[in-house]
């Protein structure tokens, strides 16, 4: 267990990044169940829509929010080390469908705790972390992009984030995309893994 300069215990960040729909959020909720780690969805720090200088998505005709610009980096490293340093914290609550934030909840954490920050910008956020002496560990969950791809289009048109064209059109170009996703993790720090393999190594903490 980490320790200040006082020798007080204090928690540390796990990052999980990966594609969307590559088991994330599952993972993190095994993990959650496991352990009683906090859970900070990091995906809730996306700008709204309405927000200016979006970077724009030119074959869907869209905001691009998959491209890293279309995320608040600095809010989220601000928050996760207010939730370090007080043990609690105030974050946002997104709604995907509506492309803003809706609400804020209260998340807490103790000292003995790894907190478990889970988003597909995640691995944006590694450097920062790391120089602040807050980071535990960093991941890229991967999978067959194939898995990916039903699994993220099961979930999207579940929870009606877009319609559905737009949903087959832009998982189709994830779907393609995805060796440049976990590519691009690794290059910023994340460790490329299976979900199980993940787990194990954070049980083995």
């Amino acid at each position: 267990m980490p320790v200040t300069p006082t020798g007080e215990a204090h928690a540390r960040i796990v990052l999980l990044a990966g594609p969307s729909g590559a088991g994330k959020s599952r993972l993190a909720g095994r993990l959650h169940a496991a352990y009683g780690w906090p859970i900070v969805n990091l995906d809730d720090f996306y700008k709204d829509a309405d927000a200016p200088g979006l970077p724009q998505h030119a074959a869907l005709g869209i905001v691009d929010w998959d491209d890293p610009r279309s995320w608040d980096a600095e809010g989220a490293v601000g928050a996760l080390a207010c939730l370090i340093r007080d043990g609690e914290c105030e974050l946002p609550v997104y709604d995907l469908g509506a492309s803003r934030r809706v609400s804020v909840v209260t998340l807490r954490a103790q000292p003995q705790h790894l907190i478990i920050a889970e988003g597909i910008f995640a691995a944006e956020i590694v450097a920062p972390l790391r120089s602040a002496g807050l980071l535990h560990s960093a991941w890229c969950v991967r999978n067959r992009p194939v898995v990916t791809f039903v699994r993220r289009l099961a979930r999207d048109l579940a929870e009606r984030r877009k319609p559905p064209p737009v949903l087959l059109k832009r998982g189709w170009q994830l779907m393609r995309a995805e060796p440049d996703v976990v590519a691009r993790a690794a290059a910023r720090g994340a460790t490329p893994a299976r979900a199980t393999e993940v787990e194990a190594a954070l049980g083995r903490r």
